[in-house]
């Protein structure tokens, strides 16, 4: 029987723990069960996730939450032989201050994961395979030899079975041509109750935009919540179809919008897929009966799609969107600030936070866990947060990668890779084209955030909201709204913008 096997051994790392006594050391060997020999393919990458809780497993934590570590490394296989070997300095990734001969006391949940997938960005992806989560106890004891076996394929995602739920999916020419291989474009469908008595009917659309990374099988979720079914199965719902849209792009998620790196998503989205998702299922398909709304990220992508393609949408509803402005990405000041991990106090720049202030990682520790993530051991190829943004907003450098806006070990700011940042800064777009996009926006923005956004995206927001009351020729009627004390996404509902929606086109 052929053997999938890795063994891990000691190797250096970024920083030393300074009380080398209060140490154990440990190889760790990673074999694949044999229903998945034939499952696995030779080029990947492994992932190791430590976690010192055995609340969830450790693969869903990205190594920015106390007490989890990833560590993770690019692996290639002989055609002859699908047994890989590490040697005894293989150098991993990690967010992890000490290495394999250095393991600090205490009890660890481990975890592998083989990456595969190369046409998804992240390693929780379909077709990729993780191990049973093993218990570690580092208890001063050397040479201790950690066994975990590859042993689940993560399944196909598929969307749920029910009448009002319908799977759309279309290959792209536009992104087919850019990527030079086969690009398909996925969504679901949401109906309204009356859509089968009513077949000569046609019907206003909402596109829905996920979150970070958020899939087209999120209906699955709301098909499943039966208060929420309940209400829209009713006669008090509104007939009005919705279409959520998928995230996965190249460099994690797309952002709906036309890249340099990732390829056309905006000309696809407004080109291709709107245009064959109105016509098979009988919507009307006009400015004034086409809304598009989202939270986070979705809220930012709502947001430009309705300053970008004013034409195209009749209404935004966004809450907490990404920042507006890249004067205020988070707290860093991309055009001014000289580095993205400290700030001018010399103070680590938190990225998130608790209502009350409370900070609970940095942007240096999330940018360090993206590293790991990334096959090039850089943020840039993450498929996560920075990942994405960078993705969007940067050039396409030399090498074919997204040129990184900053470095992903000192976090320098390349401000020639900033530059190219402007076409994206929503506050700016607005600012320069007030003349022309003015008159086409009016009625159509509504933006909500809390005032103790957990990423600080209400920064943004601020600066967006006063250029707005002060414009003229036309006065902008935007209704942006701060709510005190109320943190990311909070606010949000679909039934809350599907009622609003509902109420608009009254």
């Amino acid at each position: 029987m052929r053997l999938f096997s890795v063994a891990l051994l000691a190797f250096a790392c970024f920083l030393m723990p300074k009380d080398a006594s209060a140490q154990s050391s440990a190889s760790f060997t990673i074999t694949a069960s044999s229903e998945r020999i034939e499952s696995i393919t030779p080029n990947g990458r492994l992932f190791l996730h430590f976690s010192d809780s055995d609340r969830r497993q450790p693969r869903y934590q990205s190594g920015t939450s106390l007490g989890s570590f990833v560590f993770a490394k690019n692996l290639v296989a002989s055609t002859q032989n699908p047994v890989l070997i590490v040697g005894p300095d293989p150098a991993m990734t990690t967010t992890a201050s000490w290495d394999f001969s250095s393991i600090p006391l205490g009890t660890y949940y481990v975890q592998a994961v083989w990456d595969q997938n190369e046409d998804e960005s992240i390693a929780n992806s379909p077709g990729n395979i993780y191990s049973n989560v093993v218990e570690l106890k580092a208890n001063g004891q050397t040479n201790q030899v950690v066994s975990l076996t590859l042993t689940t394929l993560i399944e196909d995602r598929s969307v749920i079975d029910h009448p009002l739920v319908k799977e759309f999916m279309l290959e792209s020419a536009l992104l087919s041509d850019f990527l030079n291989k086969p690009m398909k474009v996925k969504a679901s469908i949401l109906l309204p109750s009356g859509y089968e008595d009513n077949p000569n009917k046609k019907y206003p659309v909402r596109y829905n935009v996920a979150g970070y990374g958020g899939r087209y099988t999120r209906i699955n979720r709301m098909v499943q919540n039966q208060e929420f079914i309940d209400w829209w199965t009713s006669d008090d719902a509104p007939q009005i179809i919705t279409v959520f849209l998928d995230g996965e792009g190249p460099y994690g998620d797309s952002y709906q919008l036309d890249s340099e790196n990732s390829g056309p998503y905006g000309e696809s989205l407004i080109a291709e897929l709107i245009p064959q998702i109105e016509q098979e299922f009988r919507i009307i398909g006009t400015t004034e009966t086409r809304f598009v709304d989202g939270c986070s990220t979705g809220g930012w992508v709502s947001l430009a799609l309705q300053l970008i393609y004013p034409d195209s949408f009749g209404g935004c509803y966004s809450y907490s969107p990404d920042p507006v402005s890249f004067y205020r990405m988070q707290l860093i000041n991309m055009y001014e600030d000289e580095t993205a991990f400290i700030n001018r106090s010399g103070l680590e720049r938190p990225s998130r936070r608790d209502i009350y202030g409370e900070p609970s990682f940095t942007i240096k520790q999330e940018v360090y866990s993206e590293n790991t993530q990334g096959y090039s051991d850089t943020y840039v190829t993450s498929g996560n947060q920075w990942g994405a943004w960078n993705a969007l907003y940067s050039p396409k450098g030399a090498d074919g990668l997204p040129v990184a806006a900053f470095d992903p070990l000192t976090g320098k700011i390349d401000t020639t890779a900033v530059e190219h940042w402007k076409k994206y800064d929503l506050l700016m777009h607005v600012q320069d084209n007030w003349e022309t996009l003015g008159p086409k926006l009016q009625g159509k923005i509504y933006v909500w955030n809390g005032d103790m956004d957990n990423y600080y995206l209400n920064n943004a927001m601020r600066d967006f909201d006063t250029y707005m009351k002060s414009t003229e020729n036309p006065s902008s009627d935007a209704v942006i709204e701060f709510d005190a004390m109320e943190g990311h996404c909070s606010k949000y509902s679909h039934r809350k913008v599907l009622e609003a929606i509902h109420a608009r086109l009254k």
